[in-house]
């Protein structure tokens, strides 16, 4: 399961950067594109996000994490480049 994780958690943060990547460049230039891409975007990663947030839930009962790594591990999937920190340093 902690594999399985692993690739969440970069899955997660490629799709928020991408996320970010449609509002900020795409946005101001082309209005049509950044109405097309948003609802794919934006469902992959809510669907990743959740997928994040359960499988830290499991892993934090099944590796007996203590309670400081499983917040910064939570807080981290909301901040932009959070999740590849997570992925180096505690995965």
């Amino acid at each position: 399961m902690n594999k399985i994780f692993k690739i969440v958690a970069i899955l997660e943060g490629v799709s928020y950067l991408l996320l970010f990547a449609n509002m900020l460049l795409i946005k101001p230039n082309n209005i049509s594109l950044y109405k097309t891409l948003l609802f794919p975007i934006g469902m992959a990663h809510g669907l990743l996000f959740m997928s994040y947030i359960i499988l830290a839930i499991l892993l934090k009962f099944d590796e007996n994490w203590d309670w400081k790594k499983f917040i910064i591990i939570l807080i981290a999937s909301i901040l932009p480049f959070g999740t590849f920190y997570v992925e180096k340093k505690y995965l």
